[in-house]
């Protein structure tokens, strides 16, 4: 007998599917996700084929725009993006690291002209052998992005 995972079809919304296990409460974290009280399914490590686990997250009545999918690959840099309309896939993209990520998170060096101005935090986003580092565009310090996922 063949094993099925079932999880609910969702008739409007988006999918980010091949997230790695152990990322997608990060990813509803940090990009409050949970924050709208749309109806969200989340899958954790759940089998992926030949591949490692990997976790699952179904947002109704969300979609996403590209850009707004790209800050997701500082954590999931595989990770594919559905767009749902009327239970149907209408539109499928890898996500990309983009080149600056602005107000997501907020610049870990207290001494940052971002805690004290009325701007938007923004980093720009730099990839080196799958390392990669987020520069503040006001004080010029990098960060790696493991520091972010650690924060709260």
């Amino acid at each position: 007998m063949k094993k099925q995972l079932q999880v609910e079809a969702i008739q409007h919304g988006t999918v980010i599917d091949h997230i790695p296990a152990g990322q997608g409460i990060k990813i509803l974290k940090f990009f409050h996700l949970a924050d709208d009280n749309k109806r969200i399914t989340v899958g954790l490590n759940l089998p992926s084929g030949n591949r490692p686990n990997k976790d699952l997250i179904k947002i109704e009545d969300t979609t996403f725009s590209e850009e707004q999918a790209n800050q997701l690959a500082l954590f999931a840099p595989n990770a594919t993006v559905n767009l749902i309309n009327e239970f149907d896939v209408v539109k499928k993209f890898q996500v990309a690291l983009p080149e600056q990520i602005t107000r997501v998170f907020a610049c870990p060096n207290s001494n940052c002209i971002s805690h004290n101005e009325p701007v938007d935090s923004r980093f720009h986003v730099r990839s080196n052998d799958g390392d990669t580092k987020l520069k503040c565009h006001y004080c010029e310090k990098s960060y790696s992005t493991n520091l972010f996922s650690e924060l709260d």
